[in-house]
C-alpha cells in the first residue's frame, strides 16, 4: 500500500518533470538571422543572448548570423517564399520590411508592451523616421547614424580642416584622398547618396557627387572597408560610414575620428520575425532581449545608440561606452538632440535601381576623367 508520503513525493517528482520539460520548451535552442548588420555588432549580441538565455531557461542555444547585404538578404526572403533557412531578418531600410509583410512573409513579433511602449513611433524632423511599425511586423533595435570618419594626423599634414559637413569632402586638398564605397554595393552609402540627392535636388545634388568622385581615391568593395582604409592612414576622409563599424578602427588602436553631419540618415536597424521561422520562441527571445537593458548595453558598446530615451550610452572611465561617446562627438542618446531628417525612405525605394545605374553612368565609368 502507498504511503501518504511517497504519494507527496511520487507528485513532486512528477511535478519537476513536468517544470523541466516546460523550462525545456520556453524557447527553441537554435537561432538563425540573416542580416547586413556586421559581425563586430552581431557576434557579441548573439553571444550574450546564449549566455541569457542560459541564465534564464537553462537552455543551451546555438545561434549564428548569415551575413548577407541588405538587397541579397531581402531577396532570399522572397525566394525562400514562406520556408526560410533564418528566422530573423536584422537591419536594413524600414521600406523593405513593409514589403516583405504586405507579402505575408513576416510574422508580428508579439512583444509585450512593456517591451514596445517606451520606443517612440519616430525621431526627427521635417520627415519623421519611424522607429517601429505600427502594425507589429518590425520594430527598431539600435540608432546609427552614417557620417563621415577622418585621420586627423593625414588631415593635419594635407592643411585640410576636421570636416563637420557633406560639403567639407570637396576640399581641393582632399583630391584622391577620399574613400567611398558604391551605392550598388552598399546600403548606408545608398542612403547617404540620397541624403545629398534630396538635400540639393537631382541637379545640384549629382553635380555634387561627381565633384565628391573626383576627390575619391578609392571606391572598396564593401563600406565596411571605408573606415578601414582611413584608420590605416591611406586615405584622408571617408564617406558614408556606419558609426559602429568605425568604432571597431578606433577600438583596434587606430587614429581615427567619426563625425555625424547635421542632416546624417540614422537607421533604426529594424528587425523582424520571418514568416515560417523555424525557432519562433527563440527569434521573439532574442528581440525582446535586444530590447532590454542587457542587450541594448552591448550593442551600444560597439558604437551605436539606444532605441529608446530610458537608456544612455554610459560607463565607468576608459570603458568602451565612454570611447564611444567621445568617438561620437560627445553624444550619449539621439533623443537628446535635435534630429534634423531629410530623407525620405519610399522615394529612396522608388528609385533605388535608377539612382544605382546614374551612378554607373555618371560616375564609376567616367571616374578616370573626373579625376582629371
Amino acid at each position: 500500500m502507498v504511503s501518504r508520503l511517497q504519494c507527496l513525493a511520487i507528485a513532486s517528482s512528477a511535478w519537476l518533470a513536468f517544470a523541466q520539460v516546460a523550462q525545456a520548451q520556453a524557447i527553441e535552442n537554435e537561432l538563425v538571422l540573416i542580416t547586413p548588420v556586421a559581425k563586430t555588432l552581431t557576434d557579441p549580441t548573439l553571444a550574450d543572448f546564449a549566455a541569457y538565455a542560459k541564465e534564464r531557461w537553462n537552455i543551451t542555444v546555438k545561434a549564428h548570423a548569415l551575413a548577407a547585404g541588405t538587397p541579397v538578404a531581402y531577396g532570399r526572403i522572397l525566394e525562400w517564399k514562406g520556408r526560410p533557412d533564418a528566422d530573423i531578418f536584422w537591419g536594413g531600410e524600414s521600406a523593405l520590411y513593409d514589403k516583405l509583410a504586405e507579402q505575408k512573409l513576416l510574422a508580428k513579433h508579439e512583444l509585450p508592451a512593456a517591451v514596445m511602449d517606451p520606443i517612440p513611433a519616430t525621431i526627427g524632423k521635417p520627415k519623421p523616421i519611424y522607429l517601429k511599425d505600427p502594425k507589429g511586423f518590425w520594430t527598431g533595435t539600435v540608432l546609427e547614424p552614417y557620417g563621415l570618419v577622418y585621420h586627423p594626423k593625414l588631415l593635419q599634414r594635407l592643411g585640410v580642416p576636421v570636416p563637420k559637413d557633406w560639403d567639407d569632402l570637396l576640399h581641393p586638398k582632399l583630391k584622391g584622398n577620399v574613400a567611398q564605397c558604391a551605392p550598388s554595393r552598399s546600403s548606408s552609402s545608398h542612403a547617404t547618396y540620397e541624403v545629398i540627392l534630396q538635400r540639393d535636388g537631382d541637379e545640384k545634388g549629382w553635380a555634387f557627387l561627381k565633384r565628391l568622385g573626383a576627390n575619391t581615391g578609392i571606391f572598396t568593395a564593401r563600406s565596411r572597408d571605408v573606415p578601414s582604409v582611413v584608420a590605416r592612414g591611406e586615405f584622408a576622409a571617408g564617406f558614408a560610414v556606419p558609426s559602429y563599424m568605425a568604432f571597431e578602427d578606433k577600438l583596434a588602436g587606430h587614429d581615427l575620428k567619426f563625425v555625424a553631419p547635421r542632416t546624417a540618415w540614422i537607421t533604426p536597424e529594424p528587425i523582424a520575425i520571418i514568416a515560417g521561422a523555424k525557432h519562433p520562441k527563440a527569434a521573439r527571445a532574442f528581440i525582446e532581449y535586444l530590447l532590454s537593458e542587457r542587450g541594448q548595453r552591448v550593442a551600444m558598446e560597439r558604437g551605436v545608440f539606444p532605441i529608446t530615451p530610458k537608456f544612455r550610452v554610459q560607463g565607468a572611465p576608459g570603458s568602451r561606452a565612454e570611447m564611444a561617446v567621445e568617438f561620437t562627438g560627445g553624444i550619449r542618446s539621439y533623443f537628446d538632440v535635435d534630429v534634423v531628417n531629410i530623407y525620405d525612405d519610399d522615394k529612396a525605394q522608388k528609385r533605388y535601381q535608377e539612382v544605382n545605374e546614374q551612378f554607373r553612368k555618371d560616375i564609376e565609368s567616367v571616374w578616370a576623367q573626373l579625376k582629371k
